[in-house]
C-alpha cells in the first residue's frame, strides 16, 4: 500500500459482487444490499465499476449529478438525505449519459485502478463493489486493484438456469485462483411475485444456485425473487430507497445482509 493514507483507509469492509455473466442483476443486488446494510445502521458506499452498463446512478435518481474533485480525489455522490449511502460510478464521468465506453483494455484498466484509488470515501462500514461481468480483463483488474486492501470477500450472483450456474462455477474457480474469499452465492430472479396475489412463480427453474453452493462447499445465501413492483418503482424513478423495505425481495436481502454482518464480525480464518 502507498505510504500516504489511502482513500480506502477509512473503509472497514469491502464486498465485491461478482457473476460469471451479464444480466443476472448484479447492480440490483449491489443496490439492494447497500440499502439492507443501511437499514442495519451501517454507512455504505457503492463503487460501480461496470464500464458497459453503469446503471446504479439511475436507480438512485442521481444520474445527472456532477462529481467534484477534492485534494484526495473524486468526491462520491450522496444518494439520500442523511448521507448514509454514497455512490461513485463510471456513469458520472461520461460526458453524456448515452456515451458508450469504447476503449481498449489498457485504458479501461487504468481507469479501474484510478477508480479504486482515487475516490475520497471517508469513513464507511462497507463498500459494495459492482463489478464488470464475467472473468474479463476489467474484472480481473478490479479484483487485482482491490487485493491490497484485503476485501472481506465476494458474493456471487446467479440466476436459476443451468447456463448461468455454469458461468458462476467458472467464477468460483476464478475466486479460488485469486485468493478471494467467497461469502456465498445468491440466486437472483428465482421466482416472480405476482403484484396482485403475491404468489411466487418460478419462471426459470429453481435451486440451481443452491445446488452449486452445496457442490462447491460455499454458503448459499438465499433466493431473491423478482418483484415487478420494485422494478416498476425503479423504472418510474419513484423513491426506491423508501419502497425497497416494502418489497418481497426485502426479507431475502435482509438475511443476506445479516450474513455479511456476521462474516465481518468474525476474524477471517
Amino acid at each position: 500500500l502507498p505510504t500516504e493514507r489511502s482513500n480506502l483507509a477509512g473503509v472497514r469492509h469491502i464486498v465485491l459482487v461478482l457473476s460469471g455473466k451479464g444480466g443476472v442483476g448484479k447492480s440490483t443486488i449491489s443496490t439492494e444490499l447497500a440499502l439492507s446494510l443501511r437499514h442495519s445502521g451501517k454507512k455504505v458506499g457503492i463503487l460501480d465499476v461496470d464500464l458497459c452498463g453503469p446503471s446504479i446512478p439511475r436507480m438512485f435518481r442521481v444520474q445527472n449529478s456532477d462529481v467534484h474533485q477534492c485534494d484526495s480525489g473524486w468526491v462520491p455522490v450522496f444518494v439520500d438525505q442523511d448521507k448514509s449511502i454514497s455512490l461513485m460510478s463510471i456513469g458520472f464521468l461520461l460526458e453524456k449519459p448515452d456515451d458508450a465506453v469504447v476503449w481498449r483494455g489498457p485504458k479501461k484498466n487504468a481507469l479501474i485502478k484510478q477508480f479504486v484509488d482515487d475516490v475520497a470515501w471517508g469513513d464507511l462500514d462497507f463498500l459494495i463493489v459492482d463489478t464488470p461481468p464475467g472473468t474479463s480483463d476489467e474484472h480481473i483488474s478490479t479484483v487485482e486493484a482491490l487485493r491490497p486492501y484485503k476485501p472481506l470477500g465476494a458474493i456471487l450472483v446467479t440466476t436459476p438456469q443451468a447456463v448461468s450456474v455454469g458461468d458462476v462455477r467458472r467464477e468460483l474457480t476464478f475466486c479460488k485462483k485469486t485468493g478471494l474469499r467467497v461469502l456465498g452465492i445468491v440466486e437472483n430472479m428465482s421466482g416472480f411475485v405476482c403484484p396482485h396475489c403475491s404468489e411466487c412463480t418460478n419462471i426459470f427453474s429453481k435451486g440451481g444456485g443452491e445446488e452449486l453452493a452445496k457442490h462447491a462447499g460455499v454458503t448459499f445465501l438465499g433466493c431473491v425473487p423478482l418483484d415487478p413492483q420494485l422494478s416498476q418503482s425503479l423504472e418510474e424513478g419513484r423513491d426506491f430507497i423508501q419502497e425497497f423495505p416494502k418489497s418481497s425481495a426485502f426479507p431475502a436481502l435482509a438475511r443476506i445482509a445479516q450474513h455479511i454482518l456476521d462474516s465481518s464480525s468474525q476474524p477471517s480464518s
